[in-house]
């Protein structure tokens, strides 16, 4: 990488990372954020409802609050990868997703996946250019 400058991205608008890893990166002009689940940064809890609906809703408010901290924001999307635990939940977790990207949507990746922490039903990371 030789002298390319990381910058650790951290807010408490999104849940804290519980790991060895960071909620966003940003090298240059690009920001990369860490897969969200549907935790309250509030609470540090899962959020109550089950329904994919309001489990992507509450991702992508954690996105949201990641890329804001890093100086993005959702318009600055380029890149998004969806897990989802059942590929049925599909429809309805699009449509709360183009609810938070309603023009020049960013390039997607969705897949089922076997299982995900905690057991949610979606996860979704993203890459950003910071203007």
């Amino acid at each position: 990488m030789g002298n390319t400058v990381k910058h650790v991205i951290a807010t408490p608008l999104a849940p804290a990372a519980i790991g060895p890893y960071s909620q966003g990166i940003r090298v240059g002009n690009l920001l990369f954020v860490s897969g969200q689940i549907p935790i309250d940064p509030a609470t540090g809890s899962l959020i109550e409802a089950k329904d994919i609906q309001s489990q992507t809703r509450r991702v992508l408010q954690n996105v949201q609050a990641i890329l804001s901290s890093g100086g993005a924001a959702m318009e600055n999307v380029v890149r998004t990868t969806v897990f989802l635990k059942d590929m049925n939940d599909f429809g309805e977790m699009n449509g709360v997703y183009g609810e938070f990207f309603r023009e020049a949507a960013p390039a997607r990746a969705t897949v089922e996946v076997a299982r995900l922490p905690r057991d949610v039903a979606v996860e979704i990371d993203c890459i950003a250019v910071v203007e």
